[in-house]
C-alpha cells in the first residue's frame, strides 16, 4: 500500500466547527496520520475554535491551536467517504455512497477545560473504532 494514496477521507461536521469537530479533526490526524484524509466543517461556523477544546487537547499532546472554522460546502461532501455530524441536524447534504454517521456529543461551546475533558476523551474512543472499521475494511 502506498502511503501516499490514503485510505478513506472523513468529514467531521458541527454547527460551529469550533469544539466536537475540530477535536475528532486532530485526533483522526494524529492517530491515524497519512492514512486518512482529514476534513471539518461547521454549518454556521464559529470565529474561531474554543479555547477549552485547543486545551483539552493540548493536554493529550495534540495541537489544534491553528485550526480555523470552516463553512460546509457540498464539495467537502462529495470528496469524503465517511460524513460525521455532530449535532448539526439536517444541514448536512446527503450524497448516495457516503458513509454517514452520527456522533450524539455534547457541545462544548461556553464549558470550561474540566468539562470539556470527558467530551475529549469519548471523541477519541470514538475515533480508534472509526480507524479500526476504515483498516478492516480496507483491508490494511
Amino acid at each position: 500500500m502506498s502511503s501516499s494514496s490514503p485510505l478513506a477521507s472523513v468529514l467531521f461536521v458541527c454547527v460551529h466547527n469550533a469544539g466536537r469537530s475540530q477535536m475528532a479533526a486532530g485526533f483522526l490526524g494524529h492517530l491515524a496520520g497519512d492514512r486518512v484524509e482529514v476534513r471539518s466543517a461547521g454549518s454556521v461556523p464559529g470565529d474561531r475554535v474554543n479555547p477549552s477544546a485547543v486545551e483539552a487537547m493540548r493536554e493529550v499532546g495534540i495541537d489544534i491551536s491553528a485550526a480555523e472554522p470552516k463553512i460546509l460546502t457540498m464539495e467537502a461532501v462529495q470528496a469524503s467517504d465517511y460524513v460525521i455530524t455532530m449535532g448539526c441536524g439536517d444541514a448536512c447534504p446527503i450524497f448516495p455512497g457516503k458513509k454517514y454517521l452520527d456522533w450524539a456529543l455534547e457541545d462544548p461551546a461556553g464549558k470550561g477545560v474540566e468539562a470539556v475533558r470527558p467530551i475529549r476523551d469519548e471523541i477519541r474512543a470514538r475515533i480508534e473504532a472509526l480507524i479500526a472499521e476504515i483498516d478492516a475494511q480496507r483491508g490494511a
